[in-house]
């Protein structure tokens, strides 16, 4: 067996033992009140054996890690199959850092679940060696792109304490006015992650049946007067093709529960044929996560806000407003350091300037600068509580849309990070 071979071996049973150590800590939190034993005990045994299993998760995880680096010759942070594998590595990092100093259990309720759902997501992505381009060879990535994720990783494990405590905090039974305006973006938070589940599971659906359908285009462009030159464009869609691609026509249709053309065509604003697949992406992850949020809310029926609030009854709501705070602010120097400063001094390094508003590099200040009025209206400004848990979560989905959105939507000097 190669050592990329364990490598990926290894990775499998780290995802496995991560939703084992799941499932375990909802049972230490879930089945206390069904439990024979006092409800302590049975919270501190589960717990305890859910962190065990999470530890040794870790450890294979790293594992995985090495073995790549071992037989890539490089470290495996260079595209995003690779990256995301990583950054759910570092919040399993991040999460046993702060779990060992304040000894949580709910917090691996949710924090262990982005871990898993960062580690499903990166094997959406061709999981292939892929050699490094010139401008990835040096010493540098390892620095910026490994402490970018760390500070990033402490981010995420902000936001699931910060989510925990709006669940805790939000009064779900109200009917003030502003009772229920935070009940509704609470409920939109929760819908939002369960559509990116619905991404996730339409993704491995389609791919496990194997459908395929695709669409070409012809290109023409004027080199000269009088002379014309007509250019091919050609994409594979994965799911069936709910939206076509602008100005395209069908190569291979795979029909789907009958259909046998897409339902329309996408805006001439979105006028690439990726733009059209990635539309269609979006479209299907709206239709499953509503799917899988509406099955939810006819089993539980209720909102989810309301379903989950009172699992986090007994949970001092002061600990997971620390817990957010002193998260962030322990990624925060880490995602500077490896964000902004080691990333300006590779980008001068590589292309000769520091800065180049790049958009990368844009939405890594926005994300600097977003955390950075965190921690001032916190400290200076005395914003605890509801308020702060709130920028917590924001500031994650900015976090999100800097690794998710540019990479994959923006095109840029750092698009190799999103290729397939």
């Amino acid at each position: 067996m190669s050592l990329l071979d364990f490598s990926s071996d290894v990775f499998i049973i780290a995802f496995f033992l991560y939703s084992g150590a799941f499932m375990l800590f909802t049972i230490a939190i879930m089945g206390r009140r069904w439990s024979g034993r006092k409800p302590e005990e049975h919270t501190a045994r589960w717990g305890r054996n859910a962190f065990i299993i999470s530890s040794l998760g870790l450890i294979c995880h790293m594992a995985y890690f090495i073995t790549r680096w071992m037989g890539s010759g490089h470290i495996p942070v260079s595209n995003m199959y690779e990256f995301m594998t990583f950054l759910s590595m570092m919040v399993m990092v991040a999460f046993t850092v702060i779990f060992a100093i304040y000894r949580k259990i709910i917090l691996g309720v949710f924090a262990v679940p982005i871990s898993i759902i960062v580690m499903a997501y990166a094997a959406v992505f061709p999981q292939e060696v892929q050699p490094l381009i010139p401008s990835l060879k040096s010493i540098y990535l390892n620095i910026h792109v490994t402490l970018a994720a760390l500070g990033e990783s402490f981010f995420a494990v902000g936001f699931a304490a910060g989510l925990m405590y709006l669940l805790r905090t939000v009064n779900f039974d109200s009917a003030e006015r502003s009772d229920r305006k935070q009940q509704r973006l609470v409920e939109f938070t929760l819908f939002s992650i369960i559509v990116i589940i619905g991404f996730l599971g339409s993704v491995f659906a389609f791919r496990g049946a194997g459908y395929e359908t695709v669409f070409v285009r012809s290109n023409v462009t004027i080199d000269s007067p009088g002379q014309e030159d007509s250019t091919i464009e050609r994409v594979s869609y994965k799911m069936p093709p709910i939206v076509a691609p602008y100005h395209s026509e069908i190569e291979q249709f795979q029909s789907f529960l009958g259909m046998k053309e897409p339902l329309f065509e996408a805006p001439s604003w979105m006028n690439g044929v990726n733009a059209g697949r990635k539309f269609n992406t979006v479209i299907w992850s709206l239709i499953s996560g509503a799917l899988i949020y509406g099955l939810l809310r006819l089993i539980v029926r209720k909102p989810l806000g309301k379903a989950i609030h009172p699992v986090l009854d007994g949970i001092d709501e002061n600990d997971l407003d620390e817990i957010t705070y002193r998260a962030i602010a322990i990624g925060f120097p880490i995602f500077t350091l490896g964000a902004l400063i080691f990333a300006m001094i590779w980008a001068q390094v590589a292309w000769g300037r520091f800065w180049g508003w790049d958009p990368k590099e844009v939405w890594a200040l926005v994300t600097w600068l977003f955390y950075s009025a965190y921690l001032h209206l916190r400290l200076a400004r005395g914003w605890q509580g509801r308020k702060s848990a709130w920028l917590a979560v924001l500031g994650f989905l900015v976090v999100m849309f800097t690794l998710v959105g540019v990479n994959l939507v923006i095109a840029g000097l750092h698009s190799y990070a999103g290729t397939d």
